[in-house]
């Protein structure tokens, strides 16, 4: 069996702490750490790798050409929709019955030992599960695919600059490796946003509700929250790109919603870690709300003071910096 981290009062598992920085703007980094982070993101089977090989299929076999998007109809739009519900409710539905209902992984590798949240008046339908589908299903579907039609609109029309990957194979390449590092600069940024007063209690908070999070809960988010977060796929309208790219952004950014918040930090296939899921970096954020506001591909927590490395100095940290924000 996977070896695990000792158990605590806080967290079933986490991994080795306090957290390293992977990324590739680790400080002293070198050409051997960025090669592993490239290997590890994008030459073995990962998160990104997945999604990216579901965007190509996607793009031939699944969503309409972009040439059908000159004009807005409803046939192709309504195509775009179908399309993006079944891939965020199939890919979330798929990991929530594996690790909740079925509990093929039992606790293993489980950061929050408890299960989702019933009888919670919290929530809508009083149910956790519940709840985070229908924000999910609804309003996040729905947008994803309005940023999505609007962009192929653009891109069809000449609006939004549109390459080939026969003219341009080496952006091709470069945009696929930089969309996810792009996404969570964008990420930090509103998110930060999003955690002023204002916005938090109108909006944000109710994403927040999901302390012990699960596959359901990456996409469950307030409307306005909706609107914020894809914003990161206005990039499109400016930076040129090919529609794989574009799949490749929704895809992440929805589906890809639902892998990172599993509540696991890696699916094990034969005791082996075999694809790497949630992150602790993250699952930090919903249970201490004021640290760990972007991911681990951007430096900007740790920058400017609001990282968590998940030690008990950092919770402490945390907690003191929260009651500083709210007492002014």
């Amino acid at each position: 069996m996977q070896d695990e981290a000792p158990k605590n009062a806080v967290w079933n598992y986490h991994p080795p702490l306090p957290l390293e920085d992977p990324s590739i703007f680790a400080k002293g980094t070198g050409i051997a750490h960025i090669a592993g982070w490239f290997r590890r993101n994008w030459l073995t089977l990962s998160e990104r790798m997945l999604l990216l090989l579901l965007a190509i299929g996607g793009y031939y076999w699944l969503y309409p050409p972009l040439d059908v998007a000159r004009s807005f109809g409803l046939v192709w739009i309504f195509q775009t929709y179908v399309v993006n519900l079944a891939l965020v409710g199939g890919i979330a539905g798929a990991l929530h019955w594996y690790f909740y209902m079925y509990r093929g992984q039992a606790k293993t590798l489980k950061f929050d030992g408890r299960d989702q949240a019933k009888n919670n008046r919290a929530f809508k339908f009083a149910d956790q599960v519940k709840d985070n589908m229908f924000w999910t299903l609804t309003s996040g579907v729905a947008q994803l695919t309005g940023f999505q039609v609007v962009t192929m609109w653009l891109m069809a029309n000449g609006y939004a600059p549109v390459i080939t990957l026969a003219e341009n194979p080496v952006w091709f390449v470069v945009w696929i490796v930089l969309l996810p590092v792009w996404s969570a600069f964008h990420f930090y940024w509103v998110h930060r946003l999003l955690h002023v007063p204002f916005f938090y209690t109108r909006y944000h908070s109710l994403h927040h509700r999901n302390i012990n999070i699960g596959p359901w809960s990456g996409l469950s988010m307030h409307p306005v929250e909706h609107f914020i977060y894809l914003t990161s796929l206005c990039v499109h309208w400016i930076v040129a790109s090919h529609p794989v790219h574009l799949i490749f952004h929704v895809l992440y950014q929805g589906p890809g919603a639902a892998m990172s918040h599993t509540g696991y930090e890696d699916l094990l296939i034969r005791d082996k870690r075999s694809l790497a899921l949630g992150t602790f970096y993250h699952t930090l954020h919903h249970r201490y709300y004021e640290c760990n506001y972007g991911n681990q591909e951007m430096p900007w927590d740790r920058w400017f003071g609001t990282f968590h490395d998940g030690t008990e100095a950092a919770t402490t940290d945390t907690r003191a910096r929260k009651k500083r924000m709210y007492a002014k």
